[in-house]
C-alpha cells in the first residue's frame, strides 16, 4: 500500500460491498437510536463472512469489509456491549482481515472516513448531518497529508543551504493549511457538545483478543508524522512520545514504515539552527535566511491547528459536558496543550536562530535588525 492509498485505490474501496451489507447497514442508525443491541448484534452475525473466503479477498474487499463490520463493532460497544463477548465468532475474521491489511483488527479512521462511501451508501452511527460533516471534514485533509508527507521526506535529505528546502517547505505549509481548513469547517458545522454527548461514546476502545483497540476517531489522523521530520525526532518529550507509540499501530503500514525511517534522524529544526550556528555575524546568506523563513511559516500554521484544536476539545471535554475524561485518541486535553507548547517552542527556537548579532560598528536601527 502506497504513502495513503492512491485517489483510484480509494474509490475501489468506497465501492466495494464484499459483505453485500449496504441494506442492513443503511437500519443501524435506527438501531442505535432504539439502543437495539440485539439488533446490532444479529446484524454482525449476519455479515460474518467464511474465513475460508475471506482469505481469498483482495485488500481492497478486505478494507471494505472491515469498514463495515467496524460499523457494528462501535456501535455495540456503545451501548455498553463488548462485541466480541456478543458475538465471538468474530474474532477469526477480524485477526484474519487485519492480517490481510496489515492493520489493527478493527476499523481505524481511514475506514470511516476516506474509505466510507459517500451518499446513501455512507457507513454511519446516526445518520445524522452533523455525523457526515465531520467525516467530510476530516476526509479532506487525507490528501494534503498526503502529499505533505512526501514533501517531508525530500526535506529530511536536503541542507538548508539549498534553495529547495525553503520551496519545499512552502509546499509542506501549503498542505498543512488542509488540516487548518478542516478545523474550521468542524468548528462551523460540528457543535462541541454534538461530538461529546452523541459521537464520542461510538469512539469507544473495543477489546479484541484481550487487547483494547480504540475507535476511528479524527485523533488517528497522524499529523505527528509532520511534526517527526520537521522537530520531533531529536527532540523527545516523555508525553508525547507515550502517545506517539499508542497512535503508530493506528497508522497505514506505509506511513509505520514513514516513521521507522525518519526516527533517531536529524529534524529540520536542528538542521537549521546548526547551519545557522556555523554563520558568522550578520547578514545569513539569502537561501539560509529563506529556509528559516520557510520553515517558521510552516510551524506557525501547525500551532494553529494546534491552538483551534485545542480549543474545541476545552469545549467538548469540559466538566459540565464531557462524558469521558480522554479523548477520542487516548489522550487527555492536557496533551494537546502540551504539543501546542513544543509546537510553539521550536516556532520559537528557529526566529530566534535568525536573530544575528550585528558586525562590530554597525549601525542600530530598522536598517540593522
Amino acid at each position: 500500500m502506497p504513502l495513503g492509498d492512491s485517489p483510484r485505490t480509494t474509490e475501489d474501496i468506497r465501492a466495494a460491498d464484499p459483505l453485500g451489507a449496504d441494506a442492513l447497514l443503511a437500519a443501524v442508525p435506527a438501531m442505535n437510536a432504539d439502543a437495539d443491541t440485539a439488533a446490532l448484534a444479529a446484524a454482525l452475525r449476519t455479515l460474518l463472512p467464511d474465513p475460508g473466503r475471506a482469505a481469498r479477498w483482495s485488500v481492497t474487499d478486505a478494507l471494505a469489509a472491515m469498514r463495515d463490520l467496524g460499523i457494528l463493532l462501535g456501535s455495540l460497544k456503545r451501548h455498553g456491549v463488548q462485541p466480541l463477548a456478543a458475538v465471538p465468532q468474530a474474532l477469526p475474521v477480524l485477526e484474519l482481515l487485519g492480517h490481510r491489511t496489515d492493520m489493527i483488527p478493527r476499523d481505524t479512521v481511514h475506514h470511516y472516513t476516506t474509505w466510507n462511501p459517500p451518499g446513501p451508501r455512507r457507513r454511519s452511527y446516526t445518520g445524522h448531518p452533523t455525523e457526515a460533516r465531520l467525516q467530510e471534514a476530516v476526509r479532506m485533509v487525507f490528501p494534503g497529508l498526503v502529499a505533505a508527507l512526501d514533501d517531508c521526506g525530500r526535506i529530511a535529505r536536503l541542507d538548508p543551504y539549498d534553495p529547495a528546502f525553503a520551496t519545499t517547505l512552502d509546499r509542506v505549509g501549503r498542505h498543512v493549511r488542509t488540516m487548518v481548513d478542516s478545523i474550521d469547517l468542524t468548528v462551523a458545522h460540528v457543535p462541541p457538545e454534538y461530538f461529546a454527548l452523541t459521537l464520542r461514546p461510538y469512539f469507544e476502545e473495543v477489546d479484541v483478543a484481550g487487547r483494547p483497540y480504540l475507535g476511528p476517531a479524527a485523533a488517528q489522523v497522524p499529523l505527528w508524522l509532520v511534526d517527526l521530520t520537521l522537530w520531533q525526532c531529536d527532540r523527545p518529550d516523555p508525553a508525547y512520545d507515550a502517545f506517539l507509540a499508542e497512535s503508530l499501530p493506528y497508522a497505514l503500514p506505509a506511513w509505520r514504515a514513514f516513521h521507522a525511517r525518519h526516527r533517531g534522524g536529524v529534524s529540520a529544526v536542528s538542521r537549521l539552527s546548526a547551519a545557522v550556528g556555523r554563520e558568522g555575524a550578520d547578514p545569513l546568506p539569502p537561501a539560509l535566511t529563506a529556509s528559516a523563513q520557510a520553515l517558521g511559516r510552516v510551524l506557525r500554521l501547525l500551532k494553529t491547528f494546534r491552538a483551534r484544536h485545542l480549543g474545541i476539545a476545552r469545549k467538548a471535554y469540559r466538566e459540565d459536558v464531557r462524558l469521558y475524561e480522554e479523548g477520542s485518541g487516548g489522550a487527555p486535553v492536557a496533551l494537546l496543550r502540551s504539543i501546542l507548547d513544543l509546537t510553539r517552542e521550536n516556532e520559537t527556537m528557529v526566529r530566534r536562530a535568525t536573530v544575528r548579532r550585528r558586525p562590530a560598528g554597525a549601525p542600530v536601527g530598522p536598517s540593522a535588525a
